[in-house]
């Protein structure tokens, strides 16, 4: 259609340029009508910037599956596009909204390359500005998202710290206490050693011990009740036996699923006097197999804290995979356990039968580590009990809804007050004291999940339970629909 250097002139965007100015925009855009529908798409490389002349324009973005409207106006001279194309290619220039008709509708078109030219030749010093302004804040927003990991990164660390000291100080003490214990029993064995003893009595307790080390191994679990009845009983055979301090070797027998069938084996394979050796010896056997599955446990859980932070921080993986939620929310919950003390509850309502999804787990894990840290938070800073000892209850659920996974975090907290339910996504909006927050937890967690996953970040409140709860998709969106990572 043809352009109007006085129509466009009269726009209050152009109102200011000079009649040569407007010349060279009309001649080098273009005046172009559109009937109801689609006009660009969020997402798609922007190429045009938009002026509307005359009609009704609809803006949206895109939230999951849906498109949500932002916008909608017939104000003549309102604009969209390609807004920050005088950026030229050191940002990726793509339309950051949809952008809709809803009746016969007037576009000044202007390309994009044009826009660009006429903003740095004819606004120089505006255009300085915009830049500046435009990396300042993404430098800004970069800068104390990284805070806000290395604030969590802390957080993490002494949280595992915490629980490796643990199993790693069982190991050490356990260690120690089995040198002293293998000492003992050479010691002992010399002694049997010494004695006279035939070749067949040498091979019947050897063979003995073996057989108790087997047993060690299947030592089956009892309940308090029955090992303090079977201690009794192992104490007293002892005793009637003549063997010095049976009350104290009757728990470790007992603990090591050793009974009156086993000593009556060992009295029936040695004579009367060297019973008393021969439990003894056999007593620093069963202690150094219980020191061994000792040492074993706790570096098992060693090894198990170490796959878990692998696992929480994804650094030996592809950063997009198809990820198992549940494993992702365990290896953050173990991460963050030394947040909840003895007075936070957590419980697991999992649906296994949901499938892997595809993800960024390591950004998940992120979204995670912002919702429960909020949860305590928002618990620690109650004071109220929750009926059952606690300060609160943290409740993780998965489940499916339609055709997306759910992941609920529910807290037994003070809730989430109405006057500012709008803002919590806002970057830079804590409601913690100066210090302990940034702002930054939701909206990142909001750009992780929306921007980056075409999931949906939602809460619902009110005293005593509030429940964020992350929707994702189960499939991959379309290759040209998978969303950048966000700046």
């Amino acid at each position: 259609m043809p352009c109007s250097p006085q129509e466009i002139g009269s726009l209050f965007l152009f109102e200011k340029l000079t009649d040569e100015q407007l010349g060279r925009l009309c001649a080098e855009g273009r005046v172009e009508r559109f009937e109801p529908g689609p006009v660009y798409t969020e997402g798609s490389p922007a190429t045009c910037f938009y002026v509307m002349l005359e009609g009704t324009v609809v803006l949206s973005r895109r939230v999951g599956a849906d498109d949500v409207e932002v916008s909608r106006t017939s104000q003549r001279g309102v604009y969209a596009g390609a807004m920050q194309a005088y950026l030229g290619d050191r940002v990726r220039q793509v339309y950051t909204n949809s952008m809709r008709v809803t009746e016969p509708t007037r576009f000044f078109v202007v390309p994009a390359d044009t826009f660009a030219s006429v903003m740095r030749e004819w606004f120089p010093m505006a255009v300085h500005l915009l830049e500046g302004l435009f990396f300042g804040s993404k430098n800004t927003q970069r800068a104390i998202g990284q805070r806000e990991r290395l604030l969590a990164l802390g957080s993490l660390s002494a949280g595992l710290t915490h629980e490796l000291n643990n199993p790693a100080a069982a190991a050490v003490r356990a260690t120690a206490t089995l040198r002293e214990r293998v000492g003992k029993m050479r010691h002992k064995l010399r002694v049997i050693s010494a004695g006279t003893y035939d070749r067949e009595t040498l091979a019947g307790l050897i063979e003995i011990q073996e057989r108790t080390a087997e047993r060690v191994a299947k030592a089956p679990v009892l309940s308090p009740l029955e090992a303090s009845d079977r201690e009794d009983e192992l104490a007293d055979w002892l005793d009637d036996h003549g063997i010095p301090d049976g009350w104290r070797i009757a728990p470790t027998f007992v603990q090591a699923g050793l009974d009156l069938d086993w000593l009556e084996q060992v009295a029936a394979a040695v004579d009367e006097a060297t019973l008393p050796s021969a439990v003894g010896w056999l007593s620093y056997t069963v202690e150094t197999e219980l020191l061994m599955d000792e040492i074993a446990d706790s570096t098992n859980r060693i090894s198990h804290l170490v796959d878990a932070a692998k696992q929480y921080s994804q650094l030996d993986r592809a950063p997009f995979q198809v990820a198992d939620v549940h494993e992702l929310l365990d290896s953050t919950l173990l991460m963050l356990s030394g947040k909840f003390g003895p007075r936070i509850k957590v419980v697991k309502e999992y649906d296994r039968t949901l499938p892997r999804i595809p993800a960024y787990p390591a950004e998940l894990n992120q979204v995670w580590t912002n919702l429960i840290d909020n949860a305590v938070a928002a618990m620690n800073g109650t004071g109220a009990d929750d009926g059952q000892g606690g300060q609160g209850t943290l409740t993780v659920r998965t489940a499916r809804e339609n055709d997306r996974l759910l992941v609920e975090f529910g807290d037994t907290g003070t809730g989430v007050p109405p006057e500012i339910r709008d803002r919590v996504f806002d970057p830079f909006f804590t409601t913690k004291p100066v210090g302990e927050g940034t702002g930054l937890g939701l909206d990142i967690s909001w750009r992780i999940v929306v921007d980056k996953h075409h999931g949906t970040l939602r809460f619902e409140s009110e005293p005593g339970d509030t429940r964020f709860q992350v929707l994702l998709p189960l499939t991959a969106p379309a290759a040209d629909d998978t969303p950048e990572e966000p700046a």
